[in-house]
């Protein structure tokens, strides 16, 4: 699977949730990887349902790194209605928060 190849070039693994900031994760060399910039800050979650259990938050303005987007949980939020979830190395985060299209920019191609 993706994350886990992901989370394993990390290298040794703890508690910690691996979110970072663009330009401070590395990702496996077969990965592709996409900017994303959420406008306020967003939970991600260990699954794409908002009761899934929280994992860390996302600060606005900030660019980080995703990988793929899938369908979950339908989020109606600041007039925005969808039920597209953007994946990252270990979990996931509505794509109701972050900036651009209702894929948060990321192709029709990377979906995880």
């Amino acid at each position: 699977m993706r994350r886990t190849r992901v989370l394993a070039a990390l290298g040794v693994l703890t508690a910690a949730v691996v979110v970072a900031p663009v330009g401070t994760a590395a990702a496996a060399a077969d990965e592709t990887s996409y900017g994303v910039v959420p406008y306020e800050n967003v939970n991600v979650r260990k699954l794409p349902t908002k009761d899934s259990a929280y994992l860390a938050t996302l600060t606005a303005g900030q660019t980080y790194r995703a990988y793929c987007w899938t369908h979950g949980q339908t989020i109606t939020d600041n007039g925005y209605t969808n039920d597209i979830w953007i994946g990252f190395a270990d979990g996931y985060s509505s794509a109701v928060y972050f900036k651009g299209d209702a894929y948060a920019n990321l192709p029709a191609s990377a979906q995880c």
